[in-house]
């Protein structure tokens, strides 16, 4: 039967496989989210309608942003400790389910968005429409980035913390610097001190 003290560095051994899981998935979704998830057909040669303009009004800004914020969160994660650092990983599964509600709801949405873009820049009306291999890569970037938070927020009581000796200094600490250095000494240390305390009997260097 394995003792409770086994189960735990097999735990911590997660602790970089599944940051840098997290890391680059939610660096995937960022770029894939920026990228057009959606392609028309119909007014490719249309004036107005630039190759830039039209990743624009193709891509998922709201998932860009979100997927910023999962980034965010790891980084957060690997430099706290305790109760702070599990709600962020709350946080991050939150993101992280934004992001997923987004890409799932792009086939509904973007599309339409689409057209009526096309329509008001250009006055045509799009043929077909059609999803791209980057909405697909987004899927996936998507599943990734869920899997990895959810993994962080059962994981992260059992993974390294920061030592304390990164923390910034105490007031009491700094206090017994501050007596340390402050407190006043006995010994002359000027010549004039010196020469009288010689006249008085007494040894300046004791």
């Amino acid at each position: 039967m394995a003792e409770p003290g086994e189960s735990r560095p097999a735990t911590r051994r997660t602790f970089g496989p599944v940051v840098l899981l997290g890391v680059g998935s939610a660096a995937l979704a960022a770029w894939t989210a920026s990228k057009p998830w959606v392609d028309g057909t119909g007014a490719d040669s249309a004036p107005g309608m630039a190759s830039t303009s039209w990743g624009e009004i193709a891509s998922s800004p709201l998932g860009t942003a979100l997927a910023f914020v999962v980034l965010a969160c790891w980084g957060v994660l690997l430099v706290t400790r305790g109760r702070f650092r599990r709600a962020i990983a709350g946080l991050a599964v939150l993101a992280a389910l934004g992001y997923v509600a987004t890409v799932a709801w792009a086939p509904f949405s973007l599309p339409d968005h689409l057209v009526e873009q096309v329509r008001r820049r250009t006055g045509m009306t799009l043929d077909d429409t059609s999803l791209t291999g980057w909405y697909w890569l987004a899927c996936v970037a998507a599943l990734l980035v869920l899997a990895s938070t959810v993994l962080a927020l059962r994981l992260v009581r059992t993974w390294p913390e920061m030592g304390t000796r990164y923390d910034a200094p105490t007031g009491g600490r700094a206090a017994g610097d501050a007596d340390a250095t402050q407190a006043p000494s006995d010994r002359p240390t000027d010549n004039i001190d010196i020469w009288k305390a010689l006249d008085d009997g007494r040894d300046p260097t004791a």
